[in-house]
């Protein structure tokens, strides 16, 4: 049985039968739904239900608590329709989405950047090429049917006509099924199937806020992907970058993002260390990378936040800069890099 979905503000509306959940049909239908891990794990898909029934598959409490399910609020990732239902998410615009692809990419280039941390180039079918936004993410699917999600750093207006390319920034999770070969056995020419694109974490160009854009490790490569496409629009509302790492090497582009510096007056950057070593000789910020926004910055209400990387550090920057920092949850946008360790976690 087919039910329809209304989204609000926006009166965005998709269909929907009681065997796929909400979010599947969205994404099928061209709806910008927010979302993150699609496995119940980390809570980027979650938005308030109006009207209607749903019930939900496996979930992890900590993407969505019984409390905040009695209170109306549900994970479209794992929801299904159960009658007519109506969500409020304002991530949800008129913008529309791109179509989804499922394609071979090449293996142009590996840098290492780190010692876990390695940048690739892909290169993409040039008679078909992928069309993004800044920001979104690829799924590659591996042979025994799993799929694992990177974030393109590079925005669409880098990609070459006769031989398009998409960089992504990958870390080494030892023992992954997709990071472990990346580091051992993968090399140039080697060819993988892809699907994108995918995500709502994108830039909001119909605002002149000044930006927070928040980083912790790997969660940069979105956030360079939205920094390329500002300068390359022309886009000058203030921007503060906050990229965090344990130690110095792991904010492994840091002169790329000096580099911007110079032609983009309107961009700030704050580098934050946790994990300190004496021999790092550092002496910028320390701390956790959310906390330094707090501290920059007490009052939010007025900023727009687009954070990126591990799930403790959007969680946690959600929750403080609303709670303390008075930041509007609808200008709060969010791609938590969930692993397949966080999905196992109970």
């Amino acid at each position: 049985m087919s039910f329809q979905i209304t989204v609000q503000p926006s009166g965005r509306h998709f269909s929907a039968d009681s065997t796929e959940t909400l979010l599947t049909a969205g994404i099928r239908q061209g709806i910008g739904l927010p979302y993150g891990c699609k496995d119940g794990a980390c809570g980027s898909c979650k938005c308030k239900k109006l009207e209607g029934t749903v019930v939900h598959g496996h979930h992890q409490s900590k993407a969505l608590s019984d409390e905040e399910e009695a209170q109306g609020l549900i994970l479209t990732c794992c929801a299904t329709a159960q009658s007519d239902v109506v969500l409020e998410s304002r991530q949800v615009t008129e913008a529309g989405s791109f179509p989804i692809k499922k394609m071979p990419v090449r293996v142009v280039s590996l840098a290492k950047k780190s010692d876990d941390v390695m940048v690739i180039q892909l290169q993409l079918p040039a008679n078909d090429v992928m069309k993004f936004h800044a920001g979104q993410y690829i799924e590659f699917m591996l042979r025994d049917g799993s799929r694992r999600s990177y974030s393109m750093a590079n925005a669409p207006h880098t990609l070459e006509a006769t031989a398009p390319k998409v960089e992504l920034h990958i870390r080494h999770m030892p023992g992954g099924k997709f990071t472990d070969p990346v580091f051992t056995t993968m090399k140039e020419k080697d060819i993988l199937r892809a699907e994108g694109p995918y995500g709502s974490f994108f830039l909001r160009e119909d605002s002149d806020k000044p930006m927070v854009l928040l980083a912790s490790g790997t969660g940069f490569a979105p956030i360079k992907a939205l920094i390329e496409h500002m300068q390359h629009q022309g886009i000058t509302r203030p921007a503060t970058l906050y990229w965090g790492g344990r130690r110095p090497s792991d904010l492994y582009m840091s002169d790329w993002v000096e580099a911007q510096l110079a032609s983009m007056p309107q961009l700030r950057y704050v580098p934050v260390i946790s994990n300190a070593t004496p021999e790092d000789a550092w002496t910028g910020r320390t701390g956790f990378v959310h906390q330094a926004v707090l501290q920059d910055h007490p009052d939010l209400s007025g900023f727009q936040v687009y954070a990126c990387g591990a799930p403790i550090v959007v969680d946690s920057a959600k929750r403080d800069y609303m709670s303390l920092g008075g930041l509007p949850e609808e200008e709060f946008y969010a791609d938590s890099f969930t692993s397949e360790a966080d999905k196992a976690a109970s």
